[in-house]
């Protein structure tokens, strides 16, 4: 049996308005997505201390500068503390980007600079004689947009600074949602704030070798400041509460952390 004519208008109707409801929210949901901030994490894989002096001069001579050329003021340059006797040593460069289009026109104008050619040690390196082992790009994206990077206010001396890197992956994609949810609207974030613990940014991983994962990086005087600060933020009424949630339980698979200091050139 067909629709009656007055069913059909109505049927109509509900798609019409179904339809409208979908290009107004889209749009909206879009654009928001859009105002996050995007972080590139580059993290150089290497084998000794002469590929480490490679990668330190062309970063600091030719790779920032370029960068700041284009508009990027703030650029983070980190290496693991014990570095200097690792097996794999690394260097981790920090970049934000205000959208996907500033990332993809810097990234070719980065490949076009002219100075890049003089960087004889590390762009135009021969096949055989690499500056590093390996180089690994993370691409993360705020977990709000109203979340900004953050240069933190430290004052006493970077060779003592303790940046820390944390990495949270979740079993599966949507459980990894409920961990950003209980950063964002759990107020998670506001803690780690009231607490002092001076984030760089909160970010949820797009793409790289450990997924579905959140990362964050806050930063600290020493050791021992950062120590004090984890020990209160453990004994904190909010997040005994917040931790003790039922909807917030088993959220998180795998929890590294990584102790970093930042280069000399590093601009925080």
């Amino acid at each position: 049996m067909k629709p009656q004519p007055t069913l059909r208008r109505s049927l109509k109707a509900h798609l019409f308005f179904l339809l409208a409801l979908v290009l107004l929210t889209v749009p909206a949901r879009l654009a928001q997505a859009a105002d996050r901030e995007l972080y590139q994490l580059r993290i150089y894989h290497l084998n000794n201390k002469q590929q480490e002096d490679r990668v330190d001069n062309f970063l600091r001579d030719t790779y920032l500068p370029a960068l700041h050329k284009l508009g990027i003021q703030k650029v983070g340059v980190f290496k693991p503390i014990g570095n200097d006797t690792a097996a794999d040593r690394r260097i981790m460069v920090l970049v934000p980007f205000k959208s996907y289009g500033q990332l993809s026109t810097v990234t070719d104008q980065l490949e076009q600079d002219k100075s890049f050619e003089r960087a004889t040690q590390y762009w135009t390196a021969a096949y055989n004689n690499p500056p590093y082992a390996r180089l690994e790009v993370v691409q993360i994206q705020a977990m709000d947009d109203k979340l900004r990077l953050q240069e933190p206010p430290l004052k006493g001396p970077r060779a003592e600074r303790v940046y820390e890197l944390r990495s949270y992956e979740s079993p599966t994609e949507k459980i990894h949602l409920n961990k950003v949810q209980m950063f964002v609207q759990g107020n998670e974030i506001g803690l780690f704030k009231r607490l002092g613990f001076n984030a760089v940014f909160y970010g949820r991983v797009l793409a790289g070798s450990h997924m579905p994962n959140l990362m964050y990086l806050t930063t600290f005087e020493n050791q021992a400041a950062r120590d004090a600060h984890w020990k209160a933020f453990g004994a904190d009424p909010e997040w005994k509460k917040l931790s003790a949630m039922p909807e917030y339980q088993n959220n998180v698979s795998k929890n590294e952390q990584q102790f970093l200091y930042p280069a000399t050139y590093s601009d925080y």
